[in-house]
């Protein structure tokens, strides 16, 4: 059996999760980061690697260590030790010895991830490979990509990992040479793992934190059926699951000296002791105070990338590709419009953007500091005859989401969460549901299928179903900003 180092994260960080991975069908894996280009060869480019070895899927382990007497560079060059096996980036000859090259498709590599570090140098010492000097070649978050792509500026090659100041830190060599550790019984114990072998599953942080497990209702199937007040579903606590195991299950009986105190946290637990829900309508009526009519509620979609493939980007830009809004007067009244866009069509979704938003009254989004707000001033730096008129729609943006984050409504049935779908779903609304694309990333899947001209996928379909998508969200959230405002008008208790 062979294993790989995304086999032995998993194995430690959960042997469930290992188990569960080996035993599920293999999904088509869809990047979060669009990569269209192929980094590792834009990399060799930047280390001016010229004749090489350069491995490919499958290859048997001897190719590399017989490359190594012709070449002086290997290119992905597969090694094996201890049934173990590593995709090495780049190896270069140093005189008796070779020096190593990481890759990191990141502006800022780090010493977080060791395990990946520690391990492919432990495979190759395994093969006899005296490594002398350590580098990690990433991506320069100073480079603006002008009409070509010049990969000598799209690159670091940095000798040291960084620090949460992302300032150059520890030196890789250093950083290996302290944290390398022997693997032969972690691979002895993954040979060995079998469902009979597994300890019962222990909830902690690790398994729903902030990506949940995709094996979570496996290990814990009764889960889904705990109370919507349950102890677990207390917000950003790090002690939910240990009050769990001491027999506490409600939010109303939270052990005090084991919660954060957070507003939202107090939210909730003041919603169990109030039957359910907690309004805090001094809170709304203040927040609603800001808002002026006619109010503009703003919805963008966009592709994240990693190699800039446009003029004026830089690696990780994003690129909005859609915007829904619908416009509430203070009548009633609801108008919506739609702009949808393929390849970089970012200037004319800018001049139209600001023709649609109203001059006057209110601009709300969903998580607006977080997502919409970054995507205008992405867009003013961008088209500077436009940055005045974009900032302006900036100046009187509102987040919808505030009124959850500061405590101001919590509702049980929430279990934690705060997402549009979860506050629509407390009024019965089935507007999602009816959806084909049910979520951002699912939309950006679908708006790829568009980019690439994939001359197999229904285009006007997905057309359709990107404008139904992003128009339910700014729907969506004129629904809730009603609903909020009914509820700040009732009487105070």
């Amino acid at each position: 059996m062979v294993f790989h180092i995304s086999d032995c994260k998993k194995y430690l960080r959960c042997p469930r999760m290992f188990y569960y991975e080996s035993q599920s069908q293999k999904s088509e894996f869809q990047p979060y980061v669009r990569l269209d280009e192929e980094i590792t060869m834009l990399a060799a480019q930047k280390l001016g690697v010229t004749e090489r070895f350069k491995g490919s899927v499958g290859d048997d382990p001897s190719l590399a260590l017989e490359a190594m007497k012709e070449y002086d560079w290997l290119i992905k060059a597969r090694f094996e030790h201890m049934n173990l096996r590593i995709k090495v980036p780049f190896l270069h000859r140093n005189g008796e010895g070779w020096d190593l090259y990481f890759l990191h498709a990141g502006l800022f590599p780090r010493s977080d991830d060791m395990q990946f570090y520690c391990e492919t140098v432990w495979v190759l010492r395994g093969n006899g490979i005296d490594i002398k000097d350590y580098y990690v070649i990433h991506l320069n978050k100073d480079y603006v990509r002008r009409k070509e792509l010049d990969t000598n500026r799209l690159f670091i090659v940095s000798d040291c990992f960084y620090n949460n100041n992302n300032r150059p830190g520890i030196l890789v060599k250093e950083a290996i040479e302290s944290q390398i550790r022997d693997m032969r019984m972690t691979l002895l114990e993954m040979e060995g793992c079998d469902y009979d072998t597994l300890d019962p599953p222990v909830r902690t942080s690790r398994c729903s934190g902030r990506q949940k497990c995709r094996f979570y209702e496996q290990c814990f199937p009764n889960e889904s059926v705990e109370e919507p007040n349950a102890i677990t579903t207390l917000i950003a606590s790090q002690y939910r699951y240990a009050m769990a195991q001491d027999g506490i299950q409600r939010l109303r009986d939270a052990q005090v000296s084991l919660i954060e105190g957070t507003r939202m946290q107090y939210a909730q637990i003041r919603s169990d002791f109030l039957g359910g829900q907690f309004v805090d309508r001094l809170a709304l009526r203040s927040w609603m105070s800001y808002i002026k009519y006619p109010i503009t509620f703003l919805d963008f979609e966009w592709e994240r990338y990693a190699i800039p493939p446009y003029e004026g980007m830089r690696p990780f830009d994003v690129m909005p590709f859609e915007y829904s809004i619908h416009v509430l007067e203070e009548d009633g009244t609801i108008t919506h419009k739609v702009y949808l866009s393929v390849h970089d069509d970012r200037r004319d979704l800018a001049r139209n953007l600001i023709n649609d938003v109203r001059p006057t009254g209110t601009v709300i989004a969903y998580n607006a500091d977080a997502a919409e707000k970054i995507r205008i001033q992405e867009l003013a730096e961008v088209f500077k005859e436009y940055a005045d008129s974009l900032l302006s729609i900036n100046e009187r943006m509102e987040d919808l989401q505030a009124p959850f984050t500061c405590g101001a409504f919590y509702d049980t049935r929430m279990r934690g969460l705060w997402s549009l779908k979860v506050i629509m779903a407390l009024m019965d609304d089935p507007g999602y549901k009816a959806l084909d694309i049910q979520g951002g990333m699912d939309a950006v899947f679908q708006w790829r299928h568009l980019d690439y001209g994939d001359e197999t996928a229904d285009s006007q379909k997905i057309i359709e179903d990107l404008k139904a998508y992003c128009g339910m969200d700014s729907y969506a959230m004129t629904v809730v900003f009603r609903w909020l405002k009914n509820l700040s008008l009732q009487p105070l208790v």
